[in-house]
């Protein structure tokens, strides 16, 4: 507790001295606000870490909880949603507490927000901030109470509109637009919106609020007379509309936002949006503190400040007509304000996202108010929900027709976020200060921007072998050229897998060897199926688990799929395929710390054989399995590294294949503490090239006559690029 009460000192200093200084300062209110919150969340956070359930850490409890959020599907086909955790069951005792958790089910299940549930998770540490744990739950949730009435008639709602508007991508963007709802958005879909810059539209923001409150007024003018008691009723329609949509960052940041400024107009006062965008953040991060580090939060103050300062200066600066310019203007300052962040957090801008919004502005406020007139009345008036629908599924089929199109376009990647915002920050900040010369300031940036992308292009031009970056998970890739590859496990995130084929260039796969059914080695198998075809792929006699394996031979129905075993050999386009493992034997292995040890012990080993190179890669094998091919493995160039880099390695076969360069395939900041030291300490010892992902990013090698190169992705010369 010694940080909170620091901060405590802190915060109760500024108290004193802050009002003295600035006594009539707009910016007082704002200051306090932030230094109440950053207090409150730092407090909040000493109680996180110091509660009970951080003691069992890597252990299987029995927990009953109250769900918080809906839960939402995400790419890797699990569901995830935020629960308060009531009470837990640990080594026969039973602990009682309130705390917020976040819980990753593997099954899916249908519960609303207040409802209670229980089931058996596996507790571990969780990288956000404002939960104690993370829950992994693999066995069926159960749903203990009903939910409220209140609940469930938001609830039919909600369900109402998603089950009227449709399948495709219409059908999945007008639960979006309306209600913020994304659970019908396919992974791809979802990049193609991020790509393209049209997400803020399926996050219910500040230009929502706007939109149905301009509605509201409108409507009330028929029935009310009196402006004070319309603002009223515009009131009471937010705070319902707010309850709909569900309370996020940027729903509570409009909220705040549109009831200062209802207040400002009942009381008859000359509105300032400053102030107001100042009074707004200060409500947010006082009524929730962790608002401070929410980046969407942040990305809506920016963009609200950008067109509050810099739209006005842009607009009047275009040489084109007035009316054009005036469009254009409000996109360009919201990206260029928001850009520093939005480079830290996706690792690229989209500069045809102007273009994007202006295409898809004049559809936006037909959709909002119509969805929301279809989604009132569906419980009671399905037959008129229908036909609202009907009527936005061709603006929204538009926007999202746009959205594909637009995400076609090259978008400017920055690899690393902090550099990244960096750079981005100071440039702006440049332009900014040299406004009058704003235009050779620009040029010469577009100029810089193009050469240096240019030149630290990735995998920039000949290569044989790939590792993609797909996080946590493995998916290797051998060129066979003419846009064909050979594809060894695809990753946990289907946009992460089929980002890294295109930038390979690659349209066709011939074979796919998945070396076991874990999440993090087929997960994304459906970003590889976006526009190729599988011919042939090898898969391993473990089916286990059999969700994850039942979805990949369905998304394999159309290919040649092949149980491999030991001793299996393939030649392809000059490189040749043996097959180590497994065999046909049945096997006891004794069990490595953590789960899926014998799935783990069932992936497919292969030697990989080329005139110029040799590789050798084996899944997750673990000791017990590795130590059973050492008669067959040899010495190789490359060792993709078995497991992500675990501790678990058996030092003979490192030792016998004697690699130049080793691969480890892991994500950043990972909690299973993945690349191990001690793995990477003994494969340095032996002479090896030690690459990983988390740190180099996607990894190119080019091999002549067994002398390789390793281009990286992430470095710190190779800033940007065009992917």
């Amino acid at each position: 507790m010694q940080s909170a009460a620091s901060t405590w000192r802190v915060c109760l200093g500024a108290l004193v001295v802050i009002p003295l200084c600035l006594r009539r300062s707009r910016l007082l209110v704002v200051i306090v606000a932030i230094l109440i919150g950053a207090t409150a969340m730092s407090i909040r956070q000493s109680s996180l870490e110091g509660s009970e359930i951080t003691r069992h850490f890597n252990s299987s409890i029995d927990f009953i909880a109250q769900v918080v959020t809906d839960p939402i599907k995400t790419s890797t086909g699990k569901y995830s949603f935020t629960a308060k955790l009531v009470k837990f069951t640990a080594n026969e005792k039973i602990f009682s507490l309130r705390v917020p958790v976040r819980v990753i089910a593997r099954q899916q299940f249908v519960a609303l927000p207040g409802q209670m549930i229980s089931g058996n998770a596996r507790v571990i540490h969780s990288s956000e901030s404002r939960v104690a744990a993370l829950f992994l739950v693999d066995k069926e949730i159960k749903v203990l109470t009903k939910p409220s009435a209140w609940a469930a008639a938001l609830g039919s709602i909600r369900a109402g509109l998603r089950q009227h508007s449709g399948d495709g991508d219409a059908g999945a963007l007008i639960p979006g637009m309306v209600l913020g709802d994304t659970s019908k958005q396919t992974p791809d879909f979802k990049d193609a919106m991020k790509r393209s810059g049209l997400t803020h539209l399926v996050a219910v923001s500040g230009a929502n609020f706007a939109i149905v409150s301009s509605f509201v007024l409108w409507c009330m003018q028929f029935f009310i007379k009196r402006k004070k008691y319309r603002l009223l009723a515009t009131a009471i329609s937010l705070s319902c509309f707010i309850a709909l949509v569900r309370p996020s960052p940027s729903v509570l940041r409009a909220a705040a936002m549109a009831a200062v400024l209802l207040s400002a107009q009942a009381s008859k006062k000359r509105t300032d949006s400053l102030p107001a965008l100042g009074f707004a953040i200060a409500i947010v991060v006082i009524g929730d503190p962790w608002q401070a580090q929410d980046a969407g939060f942040a990305l809506s103050v920016l963009a609200t400040a950008g067109l509050l300062l810099l739209a006005p200066i842009i607009e009047n600066r275009l040489p084109i007509h007035p009316k054009l310019s005036g469009a254009l203007a409000p996109p360009i300052a919201a990206m260029l304000f928001c850009s520093p962040i939005l480079v830290a957090l996706s690792g690229y801008v989209s500069p045809m996202s102007i273009l994007a919004n202006l295409l898809a502005a004049p559809f936006v406020a037909p959709i909002t108010v119509v969805g929301f007139v279809a989604a009132l009345v569906s419980p009671f008036a399905p037959w008129l929900t229908a036909i609202l629908v009907v009527l936005i599924r061709i603006p929204a089929a538009l926007i999202a027709s746009i959205a594909r199109h637009i995400a076609q376009f090259p978008v400017l990647t920055i690899h690393n976020g902090k550099i990244g915002f960096a750079i981005v920050a100071a440039l702006i900040s440049l332009m900014v200060l040299f406004k009058r010369s704003w235009r050779k300031t620009s040029a010469l940036l577009v100029v810089i921007v193009l050469t240096l992308s240019w030149i630290q292009r990735w995998p920039a031009g000949d290569w044989q072998i790939a590792n993609c970056d797909v996080g946590q998970g493995d998916s290797m890739v051998i060129n066979l050229y003419h846009g064909s590859a050979i594809v060894i496990d695809v990753g946990p995130d289907p946009v992460a897998e089929d980002k890294c084929l295109r930038a390979l260039g690659i349209k066709d796969v011939p074979l796919l060897v998945l070396s076991h059914f874990h999440a993090d080695h087929v997960g994304g198998l459906s970003g590889l199926l976006k526009s190729r075809h599988v011919r042939q792929a090898w898969i391993s006699n473990n089916v286990e688990p059999l969700l994850e394996s039942t979805h990949s031979l369905q998304l394999l129905h159309s290919s040649q799929v092949i149980t491999v075993q030991k001793g299996m050999v393939a030649t392809m386009a000059g490189i040749s395929l043996e097959v180590l493992w497994p065999d046909v034997g049945t096997h006891s292995f004794e069990s490595m710390p953590g789960e899926g040890s014998q799935i783990n012990n069932s992936s497919i080993a292969l030697l990989v054989s080329h005139k110029d190179w040799s590789i050798f890669t084996a899944g997750d094998l673990e000791p017990p399995a590795q130590h059973e091919i050492l008669g067959s493995a040899r010495k190789v160039d490359i060792y993709k590294v078995c497991h992500h880099g675990s501790k678990y390695q058996d030092l003979e076969l490192m030792k016998l294949l004697s690699a130049q360069v080793a691969v480890i395939s892991v994500g950043a900041n990972n909690s299973y503490g993945h690349p191990a030291a001690e793995t990477i300490s003994s494969l340095t010892r032996l002479g090896t090239q030690v690459v990983r992902t988390d740190r180099d990013g996607a990894l190119a090698i080019t091999a002549n006559a067994h002398h390789l190169r390793v281009r990286k992705s992430k470095g710190t010369i190779r800033l940007f690029y065009w992917s």
